[in-house]
């Protein structure tokens, strides 16, 4: 009987974490372009992307932001934005619907205010495909780019090039992506133009809205359907294509709802049994596994009491290893002989382990009796349930049995380990200076301090609090502002090197500024300061002194009187002679 019901607790842990988990958080953004200032304007970007905002609010994404007729900085700007969205979503999808071009094998999306006089301004004008990629990277499940940018691009034709050899085929390059669950969908084959049709929309979008968010549908499939489509309805001229690999489960991009049609059960009378599964079992896991099924009410309670014991424990452990094994360094530095400072700072070491390791175990204390007392409400409360008293275990006298619930400890770290976490926070957000350490230092004061000051906070900066933490957590996005150096500057998250055209050159202002000959440099001096320049070499001119014509004679020989110098009769006691006085 004990192997059985041992077996049946690991059975049971399983079926937990394979149940359903909660709904995807899916996201995406719309970027149509169709109002360009140096081309013909296009005339369905505006259309296609109007299409697929109203496909994707259709099919319920958390997040849909339609942009359209972007300038450069404006489409920086959004994708920066959208980055900090994508940190903690399951699916992000990125639709472009304008210009595109290739470059040296590397694709380009076109703004609408790009010039592009010639074939290196695109570093400058317009942005790649990989800079497209790196905005949705923190998507956990699923990554998807389309791109309805395959026109016959008219920037091609004015372009002049700065090398002979650099190739600017037509339509978009091939690409693989780097990253796993990686779509790139193009609306025609690598080298190839799309056409934009003689309705509303282009035949890829009008193919697109009509599968892509079919419930249930594989994107795979989905796509494959948008190509016999758009293949058909342009003879053939136009082939769709897509890049990148999935698994082999089927990944729509819009699930099929689920519809409970089992038999009503005793939902009280399946909590209680998991509840009792999840005791045997005693993971973390078996825990956080009983709370996704069972989020609220009574036996959650409970629940997040045990699961706060398990994590009492395990920092008690982790403080008390810390603290055995600081004692022993202090006492084999002891031994050694070794230098004073190393003796002090270890002597401290050891201290400050041992106080953490005894905070650990007040805490695991702590939760020991909160959860054997939840235990004992608990088995009361059942106690009258199975006696057949009206009330059930989860109604509201028998909450009052429990003690008052405390922090959620699985994520509250050991003492000894709060500052790192809380550096670990601060470097997520972007506030940080320097680098993560065991200690608080002056520089993780300052990082706080900083972060009081963009978040609106004030929290003490002295020390790492729990309180700190956990505000810090809550910050799904950069609170700090990036702050770039002489020569770079900000982009997306990052800081990139400006780099200047031929003939410029990056001023103290960090742009880039035409360079000047020498002819203009002088003629824009003012005058006062030309004079100027030339006065010391006048003035020099003015004062060189001649020499003199006069001879010296001493135990050395004779010379010419130096200049500057000049010949004076003195009485040495012995007769007149001549000395030579310089002034």
């Amino acid at each position: 009987m004990r192997n059985l019901g041992l077996v049946a607790s690991v059975l049971f842990g399983f079926s937990l974490l394979s149940q359903p988990a909660l709904a995807d958080k899916r996201i995406a953004l719309v970027i149509g372009n169709s109002a360009y200032q140096n081309v013909i304007k296009l005339a369905n970007p505006a259309n296609d992307a109007a299409a697929m905002t109203e496909t994707l609010k259709a099919a319920n994404f958390d997040i849909v932001e339609a942009r359209k007729d972007l300038k450069a900085t404006e489409m920086r700007r959004t994708l920066r934005d959208f980055a900090d969205k994508a940190r903690d979503a399951d699916v992000a999808l990125i639709y472009f619907a304008g210009h595109g071009i290739e470059v040296d094998g590397t694709n380009y999306l076109i703004p609408t205010d790009a010039l592009l006089e010639r074939d290196t301004d695109v570093y400058d004008e317009a942005f790649s495909l990989e800079r497209i990629l790196v905005t949705i990277e923190p998507a956990r499940k699923l990554r998807l780019v389309i791109l309805d940018a395959c026109r016959d691009n008219p920037f091609v034709k004015n372009m002049k090039r700065t090398t002979a050899s650099r190739a600017i085929p037509r339509g978009l390059a091939k690409v693989e992506p780097a990253s796993p669950n990686t779509l790139i969908a193009y609306s025609a084959k690598a080298g190839s133009t799309a056409l934009d049709g003689d309705s509303k929309n282009s035949p890829f979008t009008a193919a697109l809205v009509r599968h892509i968010a079919t419930p249930g549908l594989d994107l795979r499939k989905a796509f494959g359907f948008v190509r016999d489509d758009v293949m058909k309805n342009t003879s053939n001229r136009q082939e769709p294509y897509v890049y990148g690999s999935l698994g082999g489960d089927d990944v729509p991009l819009v699930p099929v709802a689920v519809v409970a049609t089992s038999p009503a059960v005793n939902v009280q009378a399946e909590t209680r049994r998991d509840y009792e599964l999840a005791l045997q079992l005693a993971t973390k896991d078996g825990w956080n596994a009983f709370l996704t099924q069972h989020p609220d009410g009574f036996y959650a309670s409970l629940a997040k009491s045990q699961l706060a014991k398990l994590a009492a424990e395990d920092a008690h452990s982790a403080a008390s290893e810390k603290a055995r094994l600081a004692t022993e360094e202090k006492t084999r530095l002891a031994a050694e002989g070794a230098r004073k400072a190393e003796q002090t700072k270890a002597a401290a070491d050891a201290r400050a382990a041992e106080n953490a390791r005894i905070a650990a175990e007040k805490l695991k204390t702590a939760e020991q009796e909160r959860a054997a007392a939840g235990e004992r409400a608990r088995a009361a409360a059942e106690a009258r349930v199975d006696a057949g008293k009206p009330d059930t275990p989860s109604a509201g006298p028998q909450l009052a049995t429990l003690p008052a619930p405390t922090a959620d400890v699985s994520r509250t770290p050991a003492p000894a380990d709060l500052p790192r976490q809380v550096q670990v926070e601060l470097q997520r957000v972007g506030c940080l200076q320097g680098s993560v350490d065991d200690t608080w230092t002056v520089a993780s004061r300052k990082s706080l301090e900083r972060f009081n000051r963009y978040a609106s906070t004030k929290f003490d900066a002295k020390t790492a609090s729990t309180d700190a933490l956990d505000a810090i957590r809550a910050k799904s996005a950069r609170v700090c502002p990036l702050v770039c150096t002489h020569g770079s500057e900000v982009n997306g998250d990052r800081c990139v090197k400006i780099v200047c055209r031929a003939g410029t050159f990056l001023n103290d202002d960090n742009e880039c500024e035409k360079k000047r000959s020498r002819t203009e440099a002088k003629r824009n001096v003012p005058r006062r300061e030309r004079d100027e320049s030339d006065r010391p070499q006048t003035q020099a001119r003015a004062f060189r002194v001649q020499p003199s014509g006069q001879i010296v004679c001493d135990n050395g020989g004779c010379r010419p009187v130096r200049p500057g110098c000049r010949l004076v009769s003195r009485d040495m006691r012995i007769g007149l002679t001549n000395v030579e006085v310089c002034n």
